[in-house]
């Protein structure tokens, strides 16, 4: 008999369903539909429709039958979240009632060997959620060992950054680094783990994919998307695995519930209006029970707000996002 695969099992879900409260008639967008967790569920609590977006088109792929069950209701889009105002609009829809974004890799995506994002498994070293632009193993190929170290260390938080990327750019003058089983050989050589503790990759992985797939950068372009299309009394309910995920959310949305002062000399009331009301003043965790029958969910956070009826503030992006290099400045773009 063989043993079957656990299927994905969405994090926070009754946490996610509380605070976007669909509603019937209501409009939502699942910005990153993966498996269709958050979009089934959503579909279920309410005669709604669901606008479901993931630049992954395997992820699309799988989601034929979720749009064949839903009757009409469920609509899904190949494309980045970060564009998720421009797609609702292009399917003529000028305003959302609500939406969700679950930040991260997919555990579709770990358990695919040819995608390149486990240590676990060996394949080409990958990791583009889309497909498109340069591969992790483009960038070790070409990346200088500093700004490799800096990357490695902001976006991984892995304290041998130094370490791993001299080993690294010391590893691809012999040969060319092209599989995750390389990259994870490598990286073990120079961070020790002991038994019980995260695989020595684990966090350079993370940064690496990261980084390629310029998930800071998206999030931040994401959450100004649903500033722009949702309406007054709108909600936005982000659910986040990373501390430097965690961290743009809340203070983009601390930012956006306040009003924002022209100068220091004036009063708050001078500055636009807060175009957000949080629904969470601290962040949402699973409990005890979701953490144990769900290890993803350990690291999970749940940030949510209503939308206001000010208008949607011009955006500077390098306010939110820590200082690393873009990745076409690396790529000599």
């Amino acid at each position: 008999m063989t043993e079957s695969i656990a299927p994905h099992v969405p994090v926070l879900l009754a946490e996610v369903l509380e605070f976007l409260a669909p509603r019937d008639g209501g409009i939502y967008i699942d910005g990153t539909f993966g498996a269709g967790g958050y979009s089934r569920a959503i579909l279920q609590a309410a005669n709604c429709k669901v606008l479901g977006i993931d630049r992954d088109q395997s992820a699309i792929a799988l989601g034929a039958d979720l749009v064949e069950q839903s009757g009409g209701r469920l609509t899904l889009t190949q494309d980045r979240f970060s564009q998720l105002d421009d797609v609702a609009r292009e399917l003529g829809r000028e305003t959302i009632d609500g939406v969700v974004l679950d930040i991260g890799v997919s555990s579709m995506q770990l358990d695919q060997a040819e995608r390149g994002f486990s240590f676990r498994l060996d394949g080409p070293l990958d990791m583009r959620m889309g497909g498109e632009g340069p591969s992790v193993a483009d960038v070790i190929a070409s990346i200088g060992e500093r700004e490799l170290a800096n990357i490695i260390f902001l976006l991984g938080e892995e304290r041998h950054s130094r370490a791993v990327a001299r080993a690294i750019v010391k590893e691809r003058q012999t040969v060319p680094i092209a599989t995750t089983r390389q990259l994870a050989d490598i990286v073990s050589r120079v961070v020790r783990s002991k038994p019980g503790q995260i695989h020595p990759a684990t966090r350079t992985f993370q940064a690496l994919r990261i980084f390629v797939n310029e998930e800071l950068h998206e999030l931040v372009l994401a959450l100004a998307a649903a500033e722009r299309i949702l309406k007054e009394d709108g909600r936005l309910v982000v659910v986040t695995f990373h501390s430097l995920e965690d961290r743009i959310v809340k203070t983009f949305l601390s930012d956006r519930s306040k009003s924002a002062a022209v100068s220091r000399h004036r009063p708050l009331t001078d500055g636009p209006a807060p175009t957000f009301s949080l629904l969470s003043r601290k962040p949402v965790i699973a409990s005890d029970a979701e953490n144990e029958t769900n290890p993803r969910a350990r690291s999970a956070k749940l940030r949510a707000a209503l939308r206001n009826a000010a208008a949607a503030r011009a955006l500077d992006e390098d306010e939110f996002l820590p200082r690393l290099p873009r990745l076409a400045d690396v790529m000599g773009h």
